[in-house]
């Protein structure tokens, strides 16, 4: 039986390896500060530890990183921005898409970083809409490795403790690696739905997965409803 002294020296011992100061417990870190204390009581040192990388908040000191992983094209071909063009771009991105919604509480968007040098490779993340969006990009020297499942995976069961009831996620038809990871992680597709994507204006087809944390047969009917092109695919 693990005493509270256990416990907060496991803690502090794994926030240190993701480098997540003390202050920052309440809202950046993987784990909340209660909802990883109950763990802890409950599971000892058997913690969610995926075997080649780690998660952490982005910084603003990581900047660069992003820069590079947001100025490939190639990267960006099925994100749905346009690469940045140069460093202020991507500190505006850094801003709006992650430390400007640490500041809101509650929230599941992550660097994955290698083990070894604890340095973003990519990110994994979780709309705060109605949609519940579960997303995922990683540099390209690290595409086809398993990392994005295996980061994918790790959150997801984090959202099942937090209470979440279901995930969404889409992809485009010419991205069917997406959807193959999407399957992997138990997701059931749904629908397809064409819209004229933004801000790069273009018409695509996407295709819409869905899995219901609590057992539950329900369909996030929104995207449906809202493009006028759609329809079921027979997909295998």
């Amino acid at each position: 039986m693990l005493d509270q002294f256990d416990i907060e020296e496991i803690m502090e011992e794994n926030y240190r390896k993701v480098n997540i100061s003390t202050t920052q417990k309440y809202s950046n870190c993987f784990f909340t500060y209660k909802a990883y204390e109950e763990h802890v009581r409950k599971n000892g040192h058997n913690l969610n530890n995926p075997k080649s990388f780690l998660f952490h908040a982005y910084r603003n000191t990581e900047m660069e990183m992003l820069f590079k992983f947001l100025n490939d094209e190639t990267v960006n071909t099925y994100l749905s921005w346009f690469p940045v063009k140069n460093r202020e771009e991507a500190d505006t991105f850094l801003k709006e898409r992650f430390l400007n919604e640490y500041d809101k509480g509650e929230c599941y968007r992550y660097a994955i970083c290698l083990k070894e040098d604890n340095l973003p490779i990519g990110y994994v993340w979780l709309s705060n809409d109605e949609s519940h969006d579960f997303g995922y990009a990683l540099m390209q020297e690290h595409w086809h490795k398993g990392i994005a499942l295996e980061a994918s995976q790790a959150v997801i069961e984090q959202l099942k403790e937090a209470g979440y009831t279901y995930i969404t996620s889409t992809h485009d038809i010419h991205n069917p690696r997406s959807g193959e990871v999407m399957k992997k992680l138990g997701m059931e597709y749904k629908y397809s739905y064409v819209e004229q994507w933004q801000p790069k204006n273009i018409p695509v087809t996407f295709r819409m997965y869905q899995l219901n944390l609590d057992g539950q047969d329900r369909t996030f009917m929104k995207y449906w409803n809202q493009y006028e092109v759609h329809f079921i695919e027979d997909i295998a």
